[in-house]
C-alpha cells in the first residue's frame, strides 16, 4: 500500500462526509435539536481536517499517472484546480464550524449569522468536490467526459495552483514571507495551546476554563494561519518535494489528530465546569497532555523535514 492507495481511499470520504453533515445540518433544525447541531459542526470541522491530507496525496497520484499514455496532463491539472478549490471552501467551512461550537459555549445560544455562513459555504464546498470528482474521474475515463466546452473551461481555470506555485518560487520574498507568517501562526497557536492544555493538566489552578475559553479564537487563528501557508508552501515546491518525504506525514498525521483534540474542549462539557481552584478529572488531564505532545511533535518533524526526510 503507497500514498496513492491512500488517496483513493480518502477521496471519497470528504465529498460523502458534505452529505452527511448538511442532511444532519438540515434536520437539527426540522428537530430543534442542539445535539444535532453540534454533531454537524462536529462533522464538518472533522471532514475539513481529512480533506488536507486528501488534497496533498493527490499529488502522489499525480506523479504515478503524468507519464500514463492513457492520462490527460489537461485533466490532472484541471482536477488539481478544482480539488484546491474545493479544499479551500471546505477548509473556511471548518474554520466557521468551529467558530460556531465556540460561539454556542460562550453565547448559550446559536449564532444565526454563523450558522447561516456555513450552509452556504459547506454546499459550495459540495459543489467543488462534486466537481473535483467528476474531473478526477474523467482523468482515466473519458468517455464519461459529457460537456467538453466545461472540461475546457475547468482546464483554463487550471491556472489557480500555477500561479500560486510559480509566485512562492519565482517571487524571493514570497517563500519567505510565507515562513514569517508561518511562523507567526505558529506562536499563536502553540501559545494558546500551551497556556489551555497546562491548565486543564492542574496548573494556574487559579484560573476557570471558562476565562481561557476566550483565547482559543486565536488559537484556531494561528492554525488556520499555519494551514494556509503549509498549503501554499506545499504547491510552491516540486512535486515530489513533500510526498516523498516519510517525515512530512507523520506531521501531517500529528496535525490531524491534534486538531480533533481540540474539539474536546470546544464541543464537551467536562472541561467547562472547572472553576478555579478545582482540579481536572483524568481524561481532562490525558486530553490536554497529549495536545501538548501532540504539537511538540508536529513542530519537530516540520523543523527536521531537512534532515530526516529526503526533500531538500
Amino acid at each position: 500500500m503507497n500514498l496513492v492507495h491512500v488517496h483513493l481511499l480518502l477521496n471519497h470520504f470528504p465529498t460523502i462526509g458534505m452529505v452527511v453533515g448538511l442532511c444532519v445540518f438540515v434536520a437539527a433544525f426540522g428537530a430543534r435539536s442542539d445535539d444535532l447541531k453540534r454533531a454537524s459542526l462536529g462533522i464538518f470541522f472533522f471532514i475539513a481536517l481529512l480533506s488536507i491530507p486528501t488534497f496533498v496525496t493527490g499529488t502522489s497520484a499525480q506523479l504515478a499517472l503524468e507519464n500514463h499514455p492513457e492520462a490527460s496532463k489537461a485533466a490532472i491539472a484541471a482536477h488539481k484546480n478544482a480539488a484546491f478549490l474545493a479544499l479551500g471552501f471546505m477548509e473556511l467551512t471548518g474554520a466557521l464550524s468551529w467558530l460556531g461550537l465556540w460561539q454556542y459555549r460562550r453565547l448559550s445560544r446559536w449564532p444565526r449569522g454563523t450558522l447561516a455562513a456555513v450552509l452556504l459555504l459547506g454546499i459550495a464546498s459540495f459543489g467543488f468536490m462534486a466537481q473535483a470528482a467528476t474531473l478526477g474521474g474523467e482523468i482515466r475515463h473519458p468517455e464519461i467526459l459529457t460537456d467538453p466546452a466545461a472540461a475546457q473551461s475547468a482546464k483554463d481555470a487550471a491556472t489557480l495552483v500555477g500561479v500560486i506555485g510559480d509566485a512562492m518560487v519565482n517571487q524571493k520574498w514570497c517563500w519567505a514571507a510565507g515562513e514569517t507568517v508561518h511562523f507567526i501562526g505558529l506562536c499563536l497557536l502553540f501559545g494558546v495551546v500551551l497556556l489551555t492544555d497546562l491548565r486543564m493538566m492542574g496548573f494556574l489552578k487559579g484560573i476557570p476554563f471558562s476565562v481561557l475559553h476566550r483565547l482559543l479564537p486565536w488559537g484556531i487563528l494561528g492554525f488556520g494561519v499555519n494551514v494556509v501557508t503549509g498549503i501554499f508552501f506545499f504547491v510552491g515546491a516540486p512535486p515530489t518535494f513533500y510526498v516523498t518525504n516519510p517525515t512530512f506525514f507523520w506531521k501531517l498525521a500529528l496535525i490531524l489528530v491534534a486538531g480533533a483534540n481540540a474539539l474536546y474542549f470546544t464541543a464537551f462539557d467536562r472541561p467547562w465546569m472547572l472553576g478555579a481552584g478545582e482540579q481536572p478529572p483524568m481524561i481532562t488531564k490525558v486530553a490536554a497532555a497529549s495536545g501538548i505532545l501532540l504539537w511538540v511533535g508536529v513542530i519537530f518533524c516540520g523543523q527536521m523535514l531537512p534532515f530526516l526526510g529526503r526533500s531538500f
